[in-house]
């Protein structure tokens, strides 16, 4: 039996932080990660990463246009890539950790036998490890419907199996309307491929604003994506080397022929093997681990960080459940989900979509008197030096404060300028400091003068 003061299952971004913070401070630690092409977590290897290299370089090639064999030469380099890219950065993690002090990594599948002991499975065969404190940061995993053919096609991809494709598609179908299927479909129709999305709802990015929605859509038609809307996937069929999906609208059906069909249907937490309940870790409705704002379970010596714990699935919030855990274990327990402050994100499209705060529906809806901001990205300076100038930036004041309740930036490097008015949100600045501020020119961060001197009551 291996010993630790601490173990914990999954080398994700929180449980990687955790184990070097809980090192550096004389504790033992055991870090279980089941695959090694996982050291670093899902952010590193098959999301975050490998993702935003390929929307880097689908941009390259789309500038410099050419053959669709010329884009799939491009294509076939870009993997290449995202590869020496994924792998650097795969063993930096993994040696960062496996060569500290007070660090055991240990390859193998984790299943609770109790609230302080596992049972790991290894390639060796297998490790009963015993730990008075276990954290888990098992992530997420994707989610494929019940459509017939599916499972059987082999043309189908997950987001993970897509990121290895090498042969860039001339016809790629996505299932799902969500963030990560508009990724890629902004990614590989800048390579050159002929995107077809198809959603379930009618409404596109319903989560969002509906005038900047409006605007992504816009944008991915114009670039030659096709949105199908109130559309279902009724099967999938293998035939004559190609893929048929099966679409059903209201009243009428379309096969539509695909090189490649992704799944991008959204991602569950990854649970199925912990045998959580031996330990006493109970799950939400919707399968998440359960915690409260210290990200403590429902068994007093085991904390869940990250996508396993049914937050928003972003590295940084797994960081910031880092935070949380620390805070209490070698800290004074202030940190709680409470006090995080609002969420920014962004959705590496071209040019990115990026939000923090509330949209103006969601404002309203919360009883504010609401002022709105409106600025077409055409008239930002910057975004015509750098030939990007599509979009819309928005936000949503208190009419009664003049504090920013959200803003919605769809234009270039949104996914930067996204952080400053964060900290405006967190801070309760008004909208008038960051509107007569001094911004160097030419930027994108420029724009927030006129943006927030273009307020007006409707």
């Amino acid at each position: 039996m291996k010993k630790a003061d601490a173990a914990i299952i999954g080398f994700g971004k929180g449980g990687k932080t955790l184990a070097g913070a809980l090192a550096a401070a004389g504790q033992s630690v055991i870090l279980i990660e089941r695959s090694e092409k996982m050291y670093g977590g899902t952010c590193i290897n098959v999301a975050c990463i490998p993702s935003k290299s390929l929307h880097h370089s689908a941009g390259l090639s789309a500038a410099q246009g050419g053959s669709f064999a010329e884009k799939a030469a491009r294509y076939a380099a870009a993997i290449d890539e995202k590869e020496r890219l994924t792998g650097m950065l795969r063993g930096k993690n993994y040696h960062k950790l496996a060569d500290a002090a007070n660090v055991t990594v240990l390859d193998g599948e984790a299943a609770f036998l109790d609230a302080t002991h596992l049972a790991v499975s290894t390639p060796e065969g297998g490790e009963e490890v015993e730990a008075q404190k276990i954290f888990i940061n098992t992530g997420a995993r994707p989610f494929v419907p019940p459509i017939p053919g599916l499972q059987e096609s082999e043309y189908v991809y997950l987001s993970e199996g897509m990121l290895e494709l090498r042969e860039l598609p001339r016809r790629m179908v996505i299932i799902g309307g969500g963030y990560i299927g508009v990724e890629f479909a902004s990614i590989y129709a800048n390579f050159g491929s002929q995107v077809t999305m198809v959603q379930d709802g009618e409404a596109f990015l319903p989560r969002e604003d509906a005038e900047v929605a409006a605007e992504v859509l816009k944008s991915l038609e114009s670039r030659g994506v096709r949105v199908l809307r109130g559309a279902r996937v009724e099967a999938v069929e293998d035939r004559a080397g190609q893929a048929l999906v099966t679409v059903a609208f209201a009243e009428s059906r379309e096969q539509l022929p695909a090189d490649a069909v992704l799944v991008a249907t959204g991602r569950r937490p990854n649970v199925a093997a912990l045998n959580l309940q031996a330990a006493g870790v109970e799950l939400t409705e919707r399968g998440a681990v359960k915690t409260d704002e210290r990200m403590r379970t429902t068994a007093p010596n085991i904390w869940a960080m990250g996508d396993v714990a049914g937050g928003l699935q972003f590295t940084y919030i797994s960081l910031d459940d880092f935070r949380i855990v620390k805070s209490q274990l070698l800290g004074d327990g202030s940190r709680t989900t409470q006090n995080r402050g609002a969420v920014p994100y962004s959705v590496f499209l071209d040019p990115p979509f990026s939000r923090v705060g509330l949209t103006e529906a969601e404002a309203r809806a919360a009883g504010y008197r609401v002022r709105i901001a409106r600025l077409a990205a055409g008239a930002i300076p910057k975004a015509q030096v750098l030939q990007k100038p599509v979009g819309l930036l928005k936000a949503v004041i208190d009419a009664d404060t003049g504090h920013i309740l959200g803003a919605h930036l769809f234009c270039e490097e949104s996914h930067e300028l996204i952080n400053l008015l964060k900290l405006a949100v967190d801070a309760k600045i008004p909208y008038t400091v960051l509107r007569d501020n001094i911004y160097t020119h030419p930027t994108m961060s420029e724009a927030l003068n006129d943006l927030f001197a273009a307020v007006t009551d409707a």
